[in-house]
């Protein structure tokens, strides 16, 4: 993968944002998004394949056939093999996996992944409503008015009365710290301009199910987000046509792409099971542990699902996430730092685009890119690892990366096409 680009994610928290005013459109996201790969990649030429990742454009914004807009964001794409894929929060993660799969399949050298989502289009209930649709709907009625919210809060209170309130509280008001502080570092940040001093004691703040849920707080949730990440998967072959060096890019090297029964409840509230199999599945492909693991970007929906996917990936015990988190080791100077641009609860989480700006953010540290937010990767833990869930760990992906290896620039400037 090589060529990550974000938009701004945009929603409350961004100074710019007002809701009174018109703002960016869905498909302004897109053109944006692509150009900004497209530029870094030699143009439209060079692309095979296009992939867009979107969740629920047809109740958000009354639109569908988005595949149809890669020809708006460059005429170079016009007549070109393009599809939309979907997968709840997962989305991106899906556009993702298509990408890789053509590559692999050979029908493909150069491959441009676009995930987007402009959610800022309605009103809270009725965006709750749509997000519903992640899940079982027949069990709309009787979830919560705040459908997801509802769901994890309910995960939360199992994890309570099993390993405790008190320290796990703390715990989430620490990842909610950690996850303000990298966000400030990153100017597309959705949090990038939160400049409160006492981040903890505010994340502390007692959960109200008479005015929210019962578990959780606002803090504790990521934010109705609008943005757009893409990024260009490419073979080998592909790198040479766009005249990109290996060391600019990075390698895939496995990954675990898996589904859960929809219809069911989870087997133990406690556990992200789904999650816990797709990350191991990825592991033994890429054929590495996790204690090679350097940095994470994971899917913190909900603080609680970040604690509970620590526990999950195997960082920490069952029952251990809080301590795991309190003793530093997810913040960016930690063992593992995780979600080093502010995550789902920090950057944003645009629904269909969130696996792909875990790419993106892979790509700009494995690669020193990542500006302010750069954190340093030693030698003897090289490889990252995204973590994209879909519904309440329904839909799986995790991908292992490393930092691409060197390969000839003559051979590759004697290659290069540049339309």
């Amino acid at each position: 993968m090589v060529a990550g680009y974000n938009t701004i994610s945009m929603g409350t928290g961004r100074k710019e944002f007002n809701p009174k005013k018109d703002r960016p459109g869905l498909e302004e996201y897109i053109r944006e998004a692509g150009q900004g790969t497209l530029t870094q990649i030699g143009g439209a030429g060079n692309v095979d394949e296009c992939v867009i990742g979107n969740f629920m454009a047809s109740r958000f914004n009354r639109q569908a056939n988005l595949a149809a807009f890669f020809p708006f964001v460059d005429e170079g794409l016009r007549y070109k093999p393009a599809i939309r894929v979907e997968g709840a929060c997962a989305t991106g993660g899906l556009a993702l996996m298509s990408g890789i799969k053509s590559v692999l399949a050979e029908t493909a050298e150069v491959v441009l992944v676009i995930g987007v989502e402009v959610q800022n289009t309605v009103k809270a209930i009725y965006c709750a409503d749509y997000l519903a649709g992640a899940g079982w709907f027949k069990n709309r009625k009787d979830g919560h008015a705040y459908f997801f919210p509802g769901q994890f809060s309910d995960r939360a209170g199992s994890y309570f009365e099993k390993y405790g309130r008190d320290k796990t509280r703390l715990a989430l008001a620490r990842w909610f710290r950690n996850a303000i502080e990298n966000a400030r570092l990153c100017p597309t940040a959705q949090e990038h301009h939160n400049a409160v001093q006492d981040l903890e004691a505010l994340a502390m703040m007692e959960p109200n199910g008479k005015t929210f849920i019962d578990n959780l707080n606002v803090f504790d949730c990521s934010k109705v987000s609008d943005g757009a990440s893409a990024i260009a998967i490419v073979s080998e072959e592909g790198l040479k046509r766009c005249g990109i060096p290996a060391t600019e890019a990075i390698e895939v090297l496995g990954w675990g792409q898996l589904e859960e029964d929809i219809t069911k409840p989870p087997v133990d509230p406690t556990e992200l099971t789904t999650t816990k199999h797709a990350v191991a599945q990825a592991l033994a492909s890429a054929g590495i542990t996790r204690d090679q693991i350097g940095t994470a970007e994971i899917h913190d929906c909900f603080s609680i699902a970040g604690l509970m996917c620590m526990e999950a990936i195997g960082f920490a015990e069952k029952g251990k996430g809080a301590d795991f988190i309190l003793d530093g080791n997810t913040a960016r100077s930690g063992h593992v730092p995780i979600n080093t641009t502010g995550g789902l609860i920090g950057w944003g989480h645009p629904t269909g685009g969130t696996g792909v700006h875990q790419a993106v953010t892979i790509l700009e540290q494995l690669t020193g890119k990542a500006g302010d937010a750069q954190i340093k990767i030693s030698s003897d833990r090289p490889y990252g690892l995204t973590v994209n869930m879909g519904g309440d760990d329904k839909s799986l992906v995790s991908i292992v990366y490393q930092k691409g290896k060197y390969f000839s620039l003559q051979m590759a400037a004697s290659t290069c096409k540049v339309p």
